[in-house]
């Protein structure tokens, strides 16, 4: 409450970060205490913000909008306005890698977090707190501020808060956060009376105890370590489930008996054909860049064989498919289970199906593919932008399937690329019947019963499993 009115809070950007985190933090205030505007230039993606269908799927997330929406949580593209209103601005911008110009390939486009600052700076016409949500480099506070004060006609605190959220499980992330992390100036009054308005925001339902205020460059860089340590985990368990293979080890058992040291803990320890999503990938080559631009160049290799390992593991599993199907796929059939990076999400960015299915469609396969939440358009954008080839060239190669039936009938083969839950309790032995002999699946997500499937027929490969004779390299 500032006085007699509810805090008022502004959120640039409707994405997967912007969205959801203005929907818990409505329904976790009241409307005399909080009210939020979600802004956005997409007409569309707002439009579909106040729409019975929502612009993103994660598990509870529409019941929370539906409960808020109209009622402290309102969608608009009137960003002039939502700004001249708002006390406390988030921005929740997207921050690709960039693609040209130097730093091409690791560092982060800052291109749309600009553009929102010097929005804010023309817009604004009494003081503000900016709140960085979006994942950005280290010193990005510093280049906000420089613009604020150089364009702006009034003053701004500048505060750090990255999200630390995981699709499919963002909305409970939210609610109940291991640590909410606040970065800001902490030796003026000012920046410390901003820092405690965005804590008194979160404090309606985190313990003050899980609130940690740090300087803003500790709050940045916190975010791009935090994902780099989680997906080097991931890399580090994927490296070895390729000596399991071979050695006769089962990848399961060792991560279990390393997760039971209490020093180590069973997070993140479950092998794949590789990680994906909008932030290791992204935040681990800015890391990179970062670590580059002082001389770190020792550091910015180690963390870049992360990334190295995770491709390989995509290239690993290619390779057993085709050596599995007797060195050619050329036109057999070829059931893709999973398109989206991770199940519970709809999200396919830097997903590993992308570029398995790429590497198999350059070998001549047939797809057939399905995904229960994926959008079909957003499979057709991935693989013409990752095959440079039109939908109309693609549609000799690639089907669409409705369900996992569907994609698996007549098929050479079944590769599962998410893990679904639906995929664990398949009929495979119905499956297995309409399926041509012999009948191969490849487990990139190791949630099958091997012994099961092998039992019904299927010639079988799981990541970090021994390989069946019948699929060794020759």
């Amino acid at each position: 409450m500032l006085g007699s009115r509810p805090l008022r809070v502004a959120c640039i950007g409707a994405g997967y970060v912007g969205g959801p985190t203005m929907a818990v933090i409505a329904s976790k205030t009241s409307p005399d205490a909080v009210q939020i505007q979600v802004l956005d230039i997409s007409e569309e993606r707002i439009a579909a913000w106040n729409s019975d269908r929502l612009p993103l799927y994660e598990p509870g997330l529409t019941e929370l909008v539906f409960g808020s929406r109209g009622r402290n949580l309102h969608f608009s593209t009137a960003i002039e306005d939502g700004i001249k209103w708002a006390d406390l601005i988030f921005v929740a911008v997207n921050t690709p890698t960039k693609e040209c110009g130097i730093g091409a390939g690791s560092a982060a486009d800052l291109t749309y977090v600009e553009l929102a600052a010097r929005q804010i700076a023309a817009a604004a016409d009494t003081p503000k707190i900016v709140v960085e949500k979006s994942t950005v480099p280290i010193r990005t506070a510093e280049a906000l501020g420089a613009i604020l004060e150089a364009c702006g006609r009034t003053s701004f605190e500048i505060l750090s808060n990255p999200e630390f959220l995981a699709e499919g499980t963002a909305v409970r992330d939210l609610c109940e956060p291991d640590r909410v992390l606040i970065g800001g100036n902490l030796e003026t009054d000012s920046g410390r009376r901003a820092v405690e308005t965005l804590t008194e925001l979160y404090a309606h339902w985190v313990p003050r105890e899980r609130i940690l205020a740090t300087n803003v460059w500790s709050s940045e860089l916190s975010k791009l370590v935090a994902n780099a340590f989680l997906a080097q985990r991931v890399s580090s368990i994927n490296s070895i489930s390729a000596l399991c293979e071979l050695s006769g080890a089962e990848i399961d058992e060792v991560a279990r008996a390393v997760g039971l040291d209490a020093r180590i803990g069973p997070h993140f320890l479950k092998c794949s054909v590789g990680f994906g999503g909008s932030c290791f990938q992204k935040d681990i080559l800015n890391l990179v860049y970062l670590c580059e631009s002082f001389g770190l160049n020792t550091v910015a290799d180690y963390w870049r064989s992360v990334i190295a390992i995770n491709d390989w593991q995509k290239q690993r599993f290619t390779a057993r498919i085709l050596h599995g199907l007797y060195n050619t796929a050329t036109n057999k059939k070829i059931a893709i289970l999973g398109f989206a990076f991770k199940k519970d999400t709809g999200d396919t960015r830097e997903s590993a199906a992308i570029d398995v299915c790429g590497n198999l469609l350059q070998e001549c396969a047939k797809l057939s593919i399905y995904d229960p939440k994926v959008p079909a358009e957003q499979i057709w954008t991935d693989l013409t932008r990752r095959c440079r080839r039109t939908r109309d060239e693609l549609a000799h190669y690639v089907t669409l399937a409705e369900s996992a039936e569907e994609a698996a009938m007549n098929s050479h083969a079944i590769v599962i690329l998410t893990e679904w839950d639906e995929f664990r309790t398949l009929d495979y032995a119905k499956v297995y019947k309409g399926m041509c002999r012999p009948a191969f699946l490849f487990d990139g997500r190791s949630i099958c019963d091997m012994k099961a499937l092998s039992q019904i027929g299927f010639v079988c490969y799981a990541i970090g499993s021994p390989v069946d004779s019948r699929i060794r390299l020759r």
